[in-house]
């Protein structure tokens, strides 16, 4: 039975990655390459598609990696160790804007984004994979997959809360801004992966294969549990990317700029940190809620018609300041069926290694854990980059001048606007759909 301890340290794993790196890139970064680091729409919208292209390499490879590695502090928990600087340092080069024209800014941000791919990969595969042999407990699998989920969403609360504020203390230019912050945040998710991977325990070995071969890809596509939840958790990101991509849009051009309310600021960062916040509570709810429903399959089936519901109705809140509070509701009770949710993939992924392993006979548990980190960051990249590519078709025009500084036009602001409100609302609500039927044909109750 694993300690409190061990479940903190634990979900400080996900406080870094999930809670501050992955939430940043994920909210922050379509807004920041276009409207402060100056790329063209056009560049980001590519960035993030060969980025994504890259990772269809990279993460495979490493969970196969990180199954076969064996070292003195175990099989995964190394890559923690010794991956938790090189994360915190890149993310911050990745927030800092160089003194360069066009092609040099372009040359940075390709090469930054895709280093801090790597070593996200290097990092969030083998904690993933963690949750496979610190229990064999399926109870405690969702224990620690619910550590996990609150850990992610408290961070995601503190960071997200904080940005404008931080911001607004930083001062000076949005460039610098982002500069010092990238600092601050980089050298907490080095510290909490480092805890992470200090704190935890391997308590089972994987089952190795005696040497190394391409038959776990193939098996990995003869597992149908595996191909419809790796599908379901493209689907889930897609649902969640749009939303965080788009959000900046929404304040900067349909409620033109921050929301002051009691002399709370509700900027992009706070208005989804209400979603944080209540992803958090309803995370550390979904094992209750997943017992009380009776199956994983289920709860999620459950949990995602509630984004379908609450998806479409923000739709029709009008698109006007004085119904911020509307939209705040909104973005809540989707945040209660995402919260229940977001617990079950991992644990199911869980259950699809412990299905192959006994398939096949030997472990691939990096290898398919590697699978949902890719969906991961296949899903939010890819639905950032759409975001991108509808804005500019619909009239957003961003780049850099001759000087290096940034220009943003809008050459239709009614169409921008329609296109912003369509992918926080009816996009993810299809995607949504799109999961549920998913769950229907998933072959595991448990």
């Amino acid at each position: 039975m694993a300690k409190l301890k061990e479940k903190i340290g634990y979900a400080l794993g996900d406080a870094a990655a999930g809670g501050i790196t992955w939430k940043v890139m994920s909210i922050a970064f379509p807004l920041f390459f276009t409207n402060v680091f100056g790329l063209t729409i056009a560049d980001t919208a590519t960035l993030m598609l060969i980025a994504r292209m890259f990772d269809v390499v990279t993460d495979p490879l490493m969970g196969t990696l990180a199954d076969r590695t064996q070292s003195r502090w175990g099989t995964y928990r190394p890559w923690l160790i010794f991956g938790a600087v090189p994360l915190g340092l890149v993310f911050a080069l990745m927030l800092y804007t160089p003194d360069f024209g066009p092609t040099g800014k372009r040359i940075w941000a390709y090469t930054l984004y895709l280093l801090m791919m790597v070593v996200y990969t290097a990092v969030n595969v083998p904690y993933g994979s963690l949750l496979g042999v610190m229990t064999e407990d399926d109870n405690e699998k969702n224990q620690f997959s619910s550590f996990r989920m609150v850990g992610a969403y408290a961070m995601g609360f503190v960071t997200l809360l904080s940005f404008p504020y931080l911001q607004k203390l930083v001062g000076g230019t949005p460039q610098h801004q982002y500069a010092v912050l990238g600092a601050l945040f980089g050298l907490i998710a080095a510290a909490g992966t480092l805890a992470c991977g200090l704190l935890t325990r391997e308590r089972h070995k994987p089952v190795r294969a005696d040497k190394f071969s391409l038959k776990p890809f193939a098996d990995l596509f003869r597992n149908r549990p595996w191909v419809i939840l790796t599908f379901i958790g493209i689907s889930m990101n897609f649902f969640n990317g749009f939303r965080y991509a788009v959000a900046g849009y929404l304040f900067e051009y349909c409620l033109h700029g921050d929301v002051t309310v009691s002399g709370l600021i509700i900027n992009y960062t706070v208005f989804m940190t209400f979603g944080e916040l209540t992803c958090m509570v309803f995370g550390g709810v979904s094992p209750a809620f997943t017992r009380w429903v009776g199956s994983k399959r289920m709860a999620f089936i459950w949990a995602s018609a509630i984004c379908v519901v609450v998806s479409v109705l923000f739709f029709f809140i009008p698109m006007n300041p004085k119904y911020i509070w509307m939209m705040v509701a909104a973005v809540v009770l989707t945040s209660v069926g995402i919260g229940l949710y977001s617990p079950l993939l991992w644990s199911m992924y869980a259950d699809v290694a412990d299905y192959a392993t006994e398939k096949n006979g030997s472990s691939s548990t990096g290898l398919i854990f590697s699978s949902g980190t890719m969906s991961q960051k296949f899903g939010t990249a890819i639905s950032g980059s759409l975001v991108a590519l509808f804005l500019g078709l619909a009239g957003l025009v961003s780049g850099t001048d001759a000087a290096g500084q940034t220009i943003v036009t809008i050459t239709d602001t009614d169409a921008v606007c329609r296109m912003i409100w369509l992918l926080f609302s009816i996009f993810p609500a299809a995607i949504a759909l799109i999961m549920i039927g998913l769950l229907y044909i998933y072959p595991i109750k448990k």
